[in-house]
C-alpha cells in the first residue's frame, strides 16, 4: 500500500502541470484588447524576457560553480541532483512569468468589457498557474527522485536537490527586488512626487521598467521563492524522518519514528494539499459590487479544511496516533494567524495604515517614523504564535513534529501562491489601463483589485517568513543531527563567536541589498529626470519617452548587484563551518534564524503599510491625489519598497539557505583549522 502511496506523489504533481496548462491556454484565450493595449504589454513581456533571460546566464556561472564544488568535495550525485534542484526553481519562476505577462493585458480588458468578477478571475487565475507550477515542479522533483533513490538512506542527495531550489530562489528573490525596486522607486520620486503626474502616466520614461519590474520581481522572484520554501519544508521532514530513529515528545513520551513511513507521510499530504488547491482555486468566484478579498478567502478556507482533514486521517494510518496531525494542524493555525495578524497590519481597513496615512499629513518625516513603528510592533504576535505552534509540534511529534509544521503551514502552497501573484498582475493591468487611457472606472477596477493583491502579498510573506523558521528550526536539528551536534554551549567562546556573527550576517545581507536598490534607483531618477529637462515634449505628450533605456539601467544594476548578496549565503557558512567548526556554525545558524526572523517580519510589514497608506489617500482621505499628504505618503511607500520586495523576503530564502548549505557540506567540517 505504501508503495502504491509513492507512485501517486509525482502523479498528482503531474495533474498540477496540467491544470495549469489548462488555466494557461484559457487564460491566452482571453481579450487582449485594443491594438494599443497590446503594444504596452509587448512592451512589459519583451522587458521581463530579457530580464530573465541575461539573469540566467549569470545564475548559469553560480550553477557550475557549485556543481564543481560538490562533485570533487562531497559526490557527483549530490552534484547532479543540484543541478535538477536549480533547474526546476528557474522553471517555476519562468512558467508563472510568462503567464502572468499574458494575463496583465487580458484582467484590463476584461475590467474594461465586464466589471470587476471578470477580471478577479483572469488575475486570479494567472496567478493560481504559478501557484501549481510551484506545487506541481517542486512535488514532481521530490516524488520522483523518493521513487528513484528507494526512499531512503540517501539524505545528502536530497538536500542536494534542496539547495539547488534555494540558491536559485535567492538570486531570483534578490536579483528581481533589486530591479523592480529600482524601476519603482525612480518612477514615483520623479513622476508622481516631482512631476505631478499619474502613477503609471504614459509620459514618465520609467513606467515600462517599473511594470517590468513587477513581473520579474513580485512574479518570477516570487515563485522561485515560494518554490523553495515548500520544497525546503518536505525536505526537511525527510531528513528528520531518515536521522531520527525515536522522537522525543513533551507530552506523549518518546516513540519509534520509522524512516520509510516518516518519510512519505509529508509527501502524501503535500500531494493532498495540492488536490486541495486545486478544489480551492475553482471556489474563487467574484461578483460585482463585491470584495475581492472575500472571494479570495473561500478558497484558502476550503482547501485549509481538507488538509485538517487529510491530516486526522493519515496520521492515524501512518502512525497509529494523531500525534503528527496535531503538529500539521498547529502549522496550519500559525500560517493563518499569521496571514490574519500581517492583514491587520497591512490592510487599510485596520487602524495602523490609517494612523500612518494621517501621520502623512505632517510630512514625510513623521510617515517614515509610523511605518516603521508599525513594522516593529507587527513582529510581536507572529513570534508568539510561531512559538507556540513550535510548543504543540514538539510537545506531540517532537522536532520532527516541528518540520511536520512547516509542511502544514506550506501544505497549501498551490493556492497560496494564486492568492500572492494574482496582485501583480493585477498592479500591470492598472498601469495597462492608464497608459492606454481606459474609462476612469478600469483603473478603479484594477486599484481595488491591487490594493486587496498589496495585503494578499504581504500574507504570502507572512506565511513564507512563518515557513522559514519552522523549516530552517527542523534544518538545524538535522544538521545537529548529521554532525553529532548534542547541544549549543553558550559557554563556548568558538559558539557565541559563531552565534554573533549568525545575528549579524542578517543585518548585512539587508545592507547590501537596500544599498543596491538605493543605487540603481539614484541611475533611474537621473535618468527620468535628464529626459524629462532635455525633451520637453515628453510632458506635452508630443513626443514619447526613451522606456528602453530605463529598462536597460534596470537590468544592468539587477544583475550587478544580485552577485554579493547571493554569494554571502553560501560563503558564510562553508566559512565558518570550515575555519572555526561546527559548534560555531551552530551558533551561526541560531543567530541568524533569531535576528532574520524578527527582522524579515518588520521590513514585510513595515513596507506593506506604507503602501497601503498611500492608496488609502489616493482613495480620497486626507487630502487625496495630489496633496501633501499624499506625496509624503509616496515617499514613504519608495522607502518600504525595498523593505517588502527586496531586503525582506530574501532574507527568509537567507535563512534556509544557509541551514541547508550545513547539512549538505557537513563532512567537510570535521576538518575545521579551530574545531
Amino acid at each position: 500500500m505504501n508503495q502504491i502511496l509513492t507512485y501517486l506523489v509525482p502523479v498528482t504533481a503531474v495533474i498540477a502541470l496540467i491544470v495549469a496548462l489548462m488555466l494557461a491556454v484559457w487564460i491566452k484565450g482571453r481579450s487582449e484588447g485594443s491594438d494599443r493595449m497590446k503594444e504596452v504589454s509587448g512592451f512589459i513581456r519583451e522587458g521581463a524576457m530579457a530580464f530573465l533571460k541575461r539573469e540566467y546566464r549569470y545564475m548559469a556561472v553560480v550553477i557550475v560553480a557549485l556543481v564543481l564544488i560538490l562533485g570533487f568535495a562531497l559526490s557527483w550525485l549530490s552534484a547532479a541532483l543540484y543541478v535538477v534542484g536549480a533547474f526546476f526553481s528557474v522553471l517555476a519562476g519562468f512558467f508563472g512569468m510568462k503567464v502572468a505577462t499574458w494575463g496583465n493585458v487580458r484582467t484590463a480588458s476584461a475590467a474594461n468589457d465586464s466589471g470587476m468578477p471578470a477580471a478577479l478571475k483572469v488575475a486570479f487565475r494567472s496567478g493560481a498557474v504559478m501557484g501549481l507550477c510551484v506545487v506541481g515542479l517542486g512535488l514532481l522533483g521530490l516524488g520522483v527522485l523518493f521513487i528513484i533513490l528507494d526512499g531512503i538512506g540517501k539524505v545528502e542527495i536530497i538536500t542536494g536537490f534542496g539547495l539547488g531550489a534555494s540558491s536559485m530562489a535567492l538570486f531570483g528573490r534578490v536579483g528581481g527586488g533589486i530591479y523592480t525596486k529600482a524601476a519603482d522607486v525612480g518612477a514615483d520620486l520623479v513622476g508622481k512626487v516631482e512631476a505631478g503626474i499619474p502613477e503609471d502616466d504614459p509620459r514618465n520614461p520609467a513606467v515600462i521598467a517599473d511594470n517590468v519590474g513587477d513581473n520579474v520581481g513580485d512574479v518570477a522572484g516570487m515563485g522561485s521563492d515560494l518554490f523553495e520554501s515548500y520544497v525546503g519544508s518536505v525536505i526537511s521532514a525527510i531528513t528528520l524522518a531518515v536521522v531520527l530513529p525515536h522522537v522525543s515528545t513533551l507530552f506523549v513520551g518518546q516513540f519509534d519514528l520509522p524512516a520509510l513511513e516518516g518519510s512519505i507521510f509529508p509527501l502524501i499530504l503535500a500531494a493532498i494539499g495540492i488536490v486541495a488547491s486545486i478544489i480551492g482555486i475553482f471556489f474563487v468566484r467574484g461578483k460585482d459590487g463585491g470584495n475581492p478579498a472575500t472571494a479570495l478567502n473561500v478558497g484558502t478556507y476550503v482547501s485549509t479544511a481538507i488538509i485538517v482533514a487529510a491530516a486526522l486521517v493519515l496520521s492515524k494510518y501512518f502512525f497509529g496516533n494523531f500525534n503528527a496531525a496535531i503538529a500539521i494542524i498547529a502549522g496550519l493555525v500559525v500560517g493563518t494567524a499569521i496571514g490574519k495578524i500581517t492583514e491587520v497590519y497591512t490592510s487599510s481597513d485596520y487602524k495602523s495604515v490609517k494612523h500612518i496615512a494621517a501621520q502623512a499629513e505632517t510630512g514625510e518625516a513623521t510617515t517614515i517614523i509610523s511605518g516603521m513603528g508599525v513594522g516593529m510592533l507587527s513582529t510581536v504576535w507572529p513570534i508568539i504564535f510561531i512559538c507556540v505552534g513550535i510548543f504543540f509540534a514538539y510537545a506531540f511529534a517532537g522536532l520532527y513534529g516541528i518540520a511536520l509544521a512547516a509542511v502544514g503551514m506550506l501544505s497549501t502552497t498551490g493556492i497560496v501562491v494564486a492568492v500572492d501573484a494574482y496582485g501583480p498582475v493585477s498592479d500591470n493591468a492598472g498601469g495597462i489601463a492608464e497608459m492606454c487611457e481606459l474609462p476612469p472606472n478600469v483603473r478603479k477596477i484594477t486599484d481595488k483589485l491591487d490594493a486587496v493583491g498589496n495585503t494578499t502579498a504581504a500574507i504570502g510573506k507572512g506565511f513564507a517568513i512563518g515557513s522559514a523558521a519552522l523549516t530552517a528550526l527542523a534544518l538545524f536539528a538535522s544538521y545537529a543531527s548529521v554532525v553529532e551536534l548534542k547541544m549549543i554551549d553558550l559557554l563556548d567562546p568558538l559558539v557565541i563567536i559563531g552565534l554573533f556573527i549568525g545575528a549579524m550576517l542578517p543585518f548585512l545581507f539587508c545592507a547590501l541589498t537596500m544599498n543596491s536598490v538605493g543605487r540603481a534607483a539614484k541611475q533611474m531618477i537621473e535618468e527620468v529626470r535628464r529626459q524629462f529637462r532635455e525633451d520637453k515634449g515628453i510632458m506635452a505628450g508630443t513626443s514619447k519617452p526613451d522606456y528602453a533605456r530605463c529598462v536597460d539601467i534596470s537590468t544592468k544594476a539587477a544583475l550587478k548587484e544580485m552577485i554579493a548578496p547571493g554569494l554571502l549565503a553560501i560563503i558564510a557558512p562553508l566559512a565558518v563551518g570550515m575555519l572555526i567548526g561546527k559548534d560555531a556554525l551552530g551558533g551561526l545558524l541560531a543567530g541568524s534564524l533569531t535576528s532574520g526572523v524578527l527582522l524579515a517580519i518588520m521590513l514585510a510589514n513595515a513596507g506593506g503599510a506604507w503602501d497601503n497608506a498611500k492608496k488609502h489617500i489616493e482613495e480620497g482621505h486626507h487630502g487625496g491625489k495630489g496633496s501633501p499628504a499624499h506625496k509624503a505618503a509616496v515617499v514613504g511607500d519608495t522607502v518600504g519598497d525595498p523593505f517588502k520586495d527586496t531586503s525582506g523576503p530574501s532574507l527568509n530564502i537567507l535563512l534556509k539557505l544557509m541551514t541547508i548549505v550545513a547539512v549538505v557540506f557537513a563532512p567537510l567540517f570535521e576538518f575545521a583549522l579551530m574545531k
